[in-house]
């Protein structure tokens, strides 16, 4: 058994991946697929080197690969909106799930985009599934994940044709700083919020 899966491993890496990087744009969108619905690929790595053979056409590369990102994340997020709520519910207590819950759907569009732009080891699926468990719209769902990944991608691609294929390199070496400082920001973001409405509801007041 052990001897099929390093097989198969091998066929992934060697065989199939290559062929789909030669695939274009088509290809990114369905390594992006792949990446976001089950199987985990290096995908920064696999998009620098046809967007540096490509340069010109390097933004039509980040769209098929944020569409198919999108698409890929509603398995995980079907996953959520099927099972997750008892999933959560066996770990958890129903007045603090209520709580998550309702604190979600006030940034949810925020909450799905954020991580979306963000390289590992950012825990994106959480996220997804998350999205799924609380029953976010399908269409903003879609479109919170593209814009992220279109974000992400497209800040990759720029360092890719200034740097070359080694930016990814750069990005990797960076990638919990990044986690990290966007994760503060958005706390920030969060907070900044909840003073401006907090504020606005004391003023309403009698």
């Amino acid at each position: 058994m052990k001897q099929f899966f390093l097989h198969v491993a091998v066929y992934w890496k060697h065989i199939l991946l290559p062929a789909l990087v030669k695939l274009g744009f088509w290809g990114a969108g369905a390594i992006a697929v792949l990446d976001s619905s089950s199987i985990p690929v290096p995908i920064d790595a696999f998009l620098a080197v046809p967007i540096w053979n490509d340069r010109r056409h390097f933004w039509i590369y980040v769209l098929f690969a944020a569409a198919g990102s999108a698409i890929g994340g509603l398995l995980p997020y079907a996953l959520g909106r099927a099972g997750g709520e008892l999933f959560l519910l066996k770990r958890i207590n129903r007045q603090r799930f209520e709580a998550i819950r309702d604190r979600f759907e006030r940034q949810e569009f925020l909450a799905v985009m954020i991580p979306s732009m963000l390289p590992p080891p950012a825990p994106w699926k959480v996220f997804i599934f998350a999205s799924g468990v609380f029953e976010m719209r399908i269409p903003d769902f879609l479109l919170a994940v593209f814009l992220g990944r279109a974000i992400r991608w497209f800040v990759l691609a720029l360092l890719v044709i200034k740097l070359g294929p080694g930016a990814v390199e750069v990005v990797a070496h960076h990638a919990l700083a990044a986690v990290l400082i966007v994760g503060v920001l958005a706390i920030a973001g969060f907070l900044w919020w909840w003073l401006r409405r907090r504020r606005a509801g004391t003023r309403t007041l009698p």
